[in-house]
């Protein structure tokens, strides 16, 4: 299913490489289970794919909306860090394999660039075909009880056209030749091709391109040949084999087209002088050097790069702590993790994984005299590389152990010569580390702590403005005989997103209650500022007897007045706790949800006006409305039911759905259960506040 997915989805757009991303096993973890037109160690470092991350795989798989990139140009704008991976001129095509509800993966085709022209509405329609019928199948083996999962390597599938032969004329050629296809196996070599390989073109046909040329995946030349293969546009550049190779150093171009890639070597004339390749090590030699040069090794410019542009969307050491397990550890091969954070000269577990369960609890709390790896890396300012277990226990004796095998890297967190932490990697069998390796490694904990030390700062922050609105937001609010009330706030959980949403209810002279909420755009301690002057605006302008229409006017006035720069929506409520009669006024807030004594829920249709700080002349019209007996009246703010990449208009009638199914049950239950899904969501960008209302 998958091959025939990828391979049909290819040809009905015109493309020369494709693919489908799978769910796996794992939370969150998309892997590429399927991949036809490209050499699929040559993509490794993409054979895995966070959910959560900014992507264009993870973004159709979390939304469920097609993502077209005509071409460079438009992937570096929506989505800079796969360009600062994949720096080529392509386009590729994702469409998210779904049926109903059920989220399978994505289908992916890559295409030639098409500059300033975008994907057409034929080619759309292609794709989503090919992923329907895909999705279908799979589907169906899900109704089986397949659980419809990919948690292996990739399927590499032939490429469907013929890379070609060559005929006796490129044999009379003095520059080799040699035609691979779009799996990067080579299909000809000229005689040419096997005299300057140092091997009869006969040994080289059928083999893998780095595996026959192992020279030629070295990090110093692996990107142009990943660029020509994706980008169908030709390459060249000049190759140093080494100082004991004839010739040691060969002239090489790549001629990619949908059907394969010609590859040219020839001896230059002339000296040359390129960058010097990464030292091989003493096996890199047959298959085994091919898949660690094409596949594994981390490229010196990319991992910066695409672990600082992650790095910048981190706000909380949580955050930091995730995105350096999620790319930095697939890139080196690492299986554990862990980061400590210094305070008050002592050393605290902030983040581990892949160590066994409570093995770090008793270096937690460590005292920067006490003579450990992890804590001397800090000490000195220099990472510790341990190429084995016994060279560790050597280096340290006594030092509790979590495995007899492995290696481990300690690297100190500085920024701007300040201490911040240590960084542990772990890694599961005995290995060396590179002098670029190093090179990297230490430069990426500089980045990791300049990132932990702005999540610590942020957090900082965060405390203040979460002070601030618990003090603004009412501790209590009135009982009455007849009319039962409950709030819940919850802040954002990603970074300091605290400080905007409230709810008050209010007993006014007349006897009557009002019910208000609202929500101050932005968030921090500005916005829980700009809060608390609006609740009190609301609470003086409901306690001088005000209508409805009156307050929100005179708050609206107020805000442009004070001029923050800040908007706010809201939505006020004025209840006759005898008669069940209410009168309210919106100011481009949600609309409240109703549910009736008889168990149905509706979204109340009120008129409103504009948001509040915008307009002075803006109107603000009343709305009346009956509560029954045993009725009950839900506000709320968005962040309740806003789900990034999805309408909101499903989040108000999932909220809708939940509040006819939560009753009958006490009114705190019931108010739990509404903002349970949003307080279990890790990440959630906005504040929630919900009040409900219950006339019996």
């Amino acid at each position: 299913m998958l091959a025939r997915a990828a391979v049909d989805a290819v040809r009905a757009v015109g493309g020369s490489a494709g693919g489908v991303y799978l769910r796996s096993r794992t939370e969150g973890l998309l892997r590429m289970a399927a991949l036809t037109g490209l050499p699929g160690a040559l993509f490794r470092p993409w054979w895995r794919i966070q959910v959560n991350r900014p992507y264009p795989v993870a973004e159709a798989f979390r939304s469920g909306q097609a993502v077209h990139l005509p071409d460079g140009e438009a992937a570096v704008l929506r989505f800079p860090q796969l360009m600062a991976g994949l720096p080529f001129p392509f386009g590729s095509l994702y469409e998210p394999v779904r049926a109903g509800p059920e989220r399978f993966g994505v289908l992916l085709v890559v295409r030639p660039a098409t500059p300033g022209v975008p994907v057409g509405a034929g080619d759309r329609r292609l794709m989503r075909e090919v992923a329907e019928r895909l999705a279908r199948e799979l589907a169906g083996l899900a109704e089986a009880g397949d659980p419809v999962c990919w948690d292996a390597d990739p399927l590499c599938v032939p490429w469907p056209l013929p890379a070609g032969g060559a005929g006796e004329a490129v044999d009379r050629l003095a520059q080799g030749v040699l035609s691979v296809d779009r799996q990067g196996v080579i299909r000809f070599a000229s005689a040419a091709a096997g005299r300057l390989a140092g091997v009869p073109a006969a040994r080289l046909a059928g083999r893998g391109l780095w595996e026959a040329l192992p020279w030629l995946g070295q990090s110093a030349y692996e990107d142009h040949v990943r660029g020509a293969f994706l980008s169908c546009e030709p390459v060249c550049f000049e190759a140093r084999r080494g100082p004991d190779a004839d010739p040691p150093a060969l002239s090489v171009c790549l001629y990619p087209t949908a059907s394969g890639v010609t590859v040219t070597l020839e001896a230059p004339g002339l000296p040359v002088y390129p960058p010097e390749p990464e030292a091989a090590q003493p096996d890199d030699t047959g298959a085994g050097a091919a898949a660690r040069a094409a596949g594994g090794r981390a490229s010196g410019l990319y991992r910066p790069v695409a672990l600082a542009i992650a790095l910048t969307e981190a706000m909380t050491a949580r955050q930091v702590s995730a995105v350096v397990t999620e790319e930095l550890l697939p890139a080196f091969g690492g299986r554990q993790l862990a980061i400590y954070l210094l305070d008050e000269r002592h050393l605290y577990l902030a983040w581990e994984t892949g160590f066994p369960r409570g093995f770090l609890d008793r270096f937690d709390g460590v005292s920067l005299d006490t003579r450990l790896p992890g804590v001397e890396t800090l000490t000195s300012g220099r990472p510790l590389f341990f190429e084995s277990m016994q060279h560790l226990a050597s280096a340290y004796p006594g030092i509790p152990l979590d495995a007899d095998v492995g290696a481990r890297a300690f690297l100190p967190l500085i920024a701007s010569g300040r201490p911040v932490g240590s960084c542990i990697l772990g890694f599961d069998t005995p290995r060396g580390f590179s002098p670029e390796e190093r090179t990297v490694l230490t430069a990426l904990a500089g980045l990791i702590a300049q990132a932990l030390a702005r999540a610590r700062r942020y957090e900082s922050e965060a405390a203040l403005a979460r002070g601030l609105q618990a003090a603004l937001l009412p501790h209590r609010l009135p009982v009455t005989g007849r009319v039962a009330t409950v709030g819940r706030y919850l802040p954002g959980s990603a970074g300091m997103d605290v400080g905007g949403d409230w709810y008050d209810v209010i007993e006014t002279a007349s006897g009557r209650l009002a019910l208000v909420i609202g929500d101050v755009q932005g968030h921090g301690v500005a916005a829980a500022a700009t809060m608390g002057q609006l609740r009190s605006a609301v609470r003086a302008f409901a306690l001088s007897g005000n209508t409805p229409a009156q307050v929100v006017r005179g708050t609206n006035q107020l805000l442009i007045d004070l001029d923050p720069g800040q908007f706010a929506s809201c939505c006020y409520v004025l209840l006759d706790p005898a008669s069940g009669r209410a009168l309210a006024a919106r100011a481009g807030h949600p609309q409240p949800l109703l549910r009736r004594a008889d168990g149905r829920a509706e979204v109340l249709d009120l008129p409103g006006g504009v948001v509040l700080g915008v307009d002075p002349a803006a109107a603000y019209p009343e709305s009346e409305l009956v509560l029954e007996p045993g009725a009950l009246l839900a506000l709320y703010t968005d962040g309740l039911v806003e789900v990034p990449g999805r309408d909101i208009d499903e989040g108000v009638e999932r909220l809708r759905a939940a509040l006819a199914g939560a009753c009958p049950a006490p009114l705190t239950e019931i108010a739990d259960r509404l903002v349970a899904g949003a307080e279990g969501q890790a990440d959630r960008p906005d504040d929630v506040a919900l009040l409900l209302a219950s006339w019996s």
